[in-house]
């Protein structure tokens, strides 16, 4: 089931109503990541206000999830001796059969499949699951429908839940974003159609005996999805000989239950099958009568053939199961911020405030450090206008600009500010470092510019770790170097200012720095470094946002983004700071802990160890001022070795894709956690994207980077998407309108040729040649298959379909391969087994 984005808050209003003293606590399941991090602030702020009981459990990739379904969830059940309950899935669980993974589908008959368990399922990954869409309501499963439904409303229309739905048996239930209700309308009717498709056997007495039942297949429910993200097999077309029925029978996939049921699913109750778009095949009778004299009677109207009968069900079988094939297979890509929807829930309910606001917008912010964009884990364009606005194109500015709004609407104007110094102060284009009052928590908006930790860093330095500048001018050679010391000469600025603390810098120079880098940053090709000037109805457009703590510290929402991140990476235990003040590893801290495991437990468990560091840094600023030495170390060992991989030209060039790793140096151990080996391989994709569209304009390469893990004696495996990570949503409109354009013509055409068909018939009085119908057929595929591609063409970027690859090469190969994380294109792959997994891969599409 699914629950609209207008009607965001009807759960939780029930659950405000139905929740009692002998109620289980609402269990949290949360990723390791600074978006899932800021939606659970904001939920747990809620259940607080309310008095609603709550325990958050971190789950670092499925092996965890599934353990926190048998010890968390499991025991909530019915069966199990509990009462039910509400699990809450942040960032987890959305392209999997989630029923599946927290052990909610083993059921005896008659029984509820979820115990009770209601299950809200919030990701921003895609693609879903579509079984945990349309298929996630126990009654459903069980077929518990009685004599009495007729006479209420519905409370489940095609998986949508309305405004009369009770959630009184548990389930599965996504919260949409709006992506459910717009952009998957072909693929409900796919699989609705094959949910209620009858069995072969329905026309037993029509087809062979040995013919046997057929199931709902895989591609349904999404099992290349399932817990390890096994990929989807290809299937075979048949060869339109007299076989082929036959053959097509036996190539069906293997039987599957549904989730959440016992049984498999059932045929109509009619015993006649839902034909989506056969209105055309369904009208002999009235073609047959319309062509007769008044005089004649009708005649009998033609049985059709069991041959006929069954190339019509598999044709159709066929056909919807390639829409949810193309669905599956075109690659993981990320819709809006779950941090970001969690605050539509606040705002539903009333209780937005300043602190709820600020986690939405760190949330959001977060993002374009990971590169989650909406075609998959890939580099921004060189397009994309000021300091933030490098996720979702034109999507992620509008929730950006929503964000806006809501600063503006809870942080007025201070009424004994009679002189109007705040006003004059945005206006000159100054970011703020420091709050107007010592009492002063307001957000405030502000002209980010797109470098890294300037308001504890030096302006050279924050310009130096910046990975926007570090591409353009390429900072890793000392020609790039000497460009941005000939950029700060013509701004103005001598190197022993900008060397010195930002905050120490004169004020006039910090004055004029917006200016100034609007002047010359475009001669640099630096166009997108600051926010463009502000324009009657622009609404601050990629203008930042800031927030002070009084005296104590003022942050903008991308420091604290890099910040939270870099806990989560790396840990507070995970440096130290020597007698001299360098910062480094604390290599012996972490053998001490035995993180040398083979199978990764307790490196799993540091890691759930410092979700809640930086839970607790999110509402200390004390905590988040101490771990800004631990971010500042670790974009210094990302400059450091991506500079010495550039340098050292180690970037080798294979069939379909770029190719790094990161075996040796001193900070090899930083990247064995997926999230900082991810940040260096964007930081390594930007550069050589900007290298290519200097010397031959075009879009990057993919690129693979593998970051060695000696103790554990695997590599983590990176894939980043190639250039062109923002979608244009207004080409992308005009695509969809020349497909259906295309549709419409091709229906027509066909509508045309079964006239035609059914004008030689009446006059012949024969049946159907079924070689002909065959052949029209495979015409008419190989007409989708060319306006697939031609819109293929046209899209001008590809989503990453490193998921994809990855599970195709395990399953063609011996390789060791663990695919265990949330991130699709994340995997690990034994040290021995690195050279033949490369090898494989690099003949595999991973750009969609």
């Amino acid at each position: 089931m699914y629950l609209p984005r207008n009607s965001v808050s009807q759960l939780y209003k029930h659950l405000l109503v139905t929740y009692h003293s002998q109620s289980p606590p609402v269990l949290i399941l949360a990723s390791l990541e600074p978006d899932a991090l800021c939606a659970c602030r904001i939920l747990t702020a809620l259940l607080k206000r309310d008095y609603i009981p709550h325990k958050i459990q971190p789950v670092a990739g499925y092996n965890d999830l599934a353990t926190a379904g048998e010890q968390l969830v499991q025991p909530m059940k019915k069966q199990r001796g509990g009462i039910g309950g509400v699990v809450v899935c942040l960032g987890v669980g959305g392209m999997v059969d989630i029923s599946t993974v927290l052990g909610l589908d083993n059921i005896s008959h008659g029984e509820d499949p979820s115990g009770g368990v209601q299950v809200w399922l919030i990701d921003a990954r895609r693609p879903w699951n579509l079984g945990n869409i349309f298929a996630g309501r126990p009654e459903d499963a069980l077929q518990l429908l009685d004599d009495n439904l007729g006479s209420r409303k519905p409370e489940v229309v095609d998986g949508r839940i309305q405004p009369s739905y009770r959630p009184s048996h548990g389930g599965i239930v996504v919260y949409d974003d709006g992506d459910i209700e717009d952009d998957l309308v072909l693929e409900r009717e796919a699989y609705l159609s094959l949910l209620k498709m009858p069995d072969v056997e329905d026309y037993g007495e029509l087809l062979d005996a040995s013919d046997g039942a057929s199931e709902v297949p895989e591609s349904v429910n999404g099992e290349g999805r399932s817990r390890k993200r096994k990929s989807w097999s290809d299937r075979e077309d048949g060869d339109g000989d007299e076989d082929e029925g036959e053959d097509e029978e036996n190539r069906r996939p293997r039987q599957r239950r549904r989730s959440g049921s016992s049984s498999t699913v059932a045929s109509s109750p009619t015993g006649t099958p839902r034909r989506h778009r056969q209105d055309s095949q369904s009208s002999d009778t009235e073609s047959s009568r319309s062509g007769l004299p008044p005089s004649s009677p009708p005649p009998a109207p033609r049985q059709a053939s069991p041959r006929k009968l069954r190339r019509r069900l598999l044709r159709l079988r066929r056909d919807q199961e390639a829409v949810l094939h193309k669905y599956y297979s075109s690659g993981a890509t990320y819709s809006e911020p779950i941090s970001s929807l969690l605050y539509s829930l606040a705002e539903a309910l009333g209780r937005e405030d300043n602190d709820l606001l600020w986690h939405a917008i760190v949330g959001v912010s977060s993002l374009e450090l990971y590169g989650r964009t909406m075609t998959g884990v890939g580099i921004s364009t060189s397009l994309d206008a000021g300091g933030s606005a490098g996720w979702g194109g034109q999507r992620g500015e509008r929730i950006r600009q929503a964000l806006r709004d809501e600063v503006r609407r809870l942080n007025p104007p201070d009424p004994n500010d009679t002189r109007g110094e705040a006003a004059r102060a945005e206006a000159s284009g100054v970011i703020p470092t420091t709050a107007r009052s010592p009492t002063d928590t307001s957000i405030r908006l502000s002209p980010e510019p797109r470098f890294l930790l300037i308001r504890h860093w030096s302006l050279y330095d924050s310009m130096l770790h910046s990975p926007y500048l570090a591409a353009r001018l390429h900072i890793w050679s000392d020609v790039g170097r000497k460009r941005l010391h000939k950029l700060l000469a013509k701004m103005g600025v001598s190197l022993s200012q900008c060397k010195q603390s930002y905050t120490h810098m004169d004020m006039d120079l910090k004055r004029g720095l917006r200016s100034s880098l609007l002047t010359y940053a475009p001669m640099y090709s630096l166009d997108g470094l600051v926010p463009p000037p502000d324009t009657v109805g622009s609404g601050k457009s990629g203008w930042g946002f800031v927030r002070s703590w009084g005296w104590k510290a003022c942050l903008s929402a991308m420091d604290v983004g890099v910040i939270v991140g870099a806990i989560l990476e790396v840990g507070k235990s995970g440096i130290h700071t020597d007698a001299t003040g360098k910062v480094g590893d604390d290599r012996g801290i972490a053998q001490g802990k035995g993180l040398n495991d083979e199978d990764g437990t307790l490196e799993s468990e540091a890691w759930v160890e410092r979700f809640w560091e930086a839970y607790d840094a999110l509402g200390n600023i004390e905590a988040l001022k101490s771990a800004l030495p631990t971010a500042q170390h670790l974009h210094r060992a990302i400059l450091r070795t991506g500079t010495s991989l550039l340098e050292k030209r180690q970037i080798r060039h294979l069939r379909a894709f770029r190719m790094a790793v990161v075996k040796e140096g001193p900070d090899v151990q930083l990247f064995t956690h997926p999230a900082a080996l991810t940040k260096l391989a964007l930081w390594v994709s930007e550069a050589i994207a900007e290298q290519e569209r200097e010397k031959k304009g075009g879009k990057s390469m993919p690129l693979v980077m593998a970051g060695l893990n000696e103790k554990r004696g695997v590599y983590v495996v990176v894939g980043t998407g190639g250039g062109g990570g923002v979608v244009d949503i207004a080409a992308q409109e005009k695509r969809k309108q020349r497909a259906e354009a295309k549709a419409r013509r091709r229906e027509e055409k066909k509508a045309a040729k079964h006239a035609e068909r059914e004008e030689r018939r009446r006059r012949e009085g024969e049946e159907d040649d079924e070689e002909e119908v065959e052949a029209e057929s495979e015409e008419e595929d190989e007409e989708e298959e060319e306006s697939d591609a031609e819109e293929d063409e046209d899209k001008g970027y590809g989503t990453n379909r490193f998921g994809n690859a990855f599970q195709e090469v395990v399953d063609e190969t011996n390789a060791r391969v663990k695919i265990d994380s949330f991130e699709h294109c994340v995997v690990e792959v034994k040290k021995e087994d690195l050279s033949s997994f490369l090898e494989s891969l690099s003949m595999k599409a991973v750009v969609g």
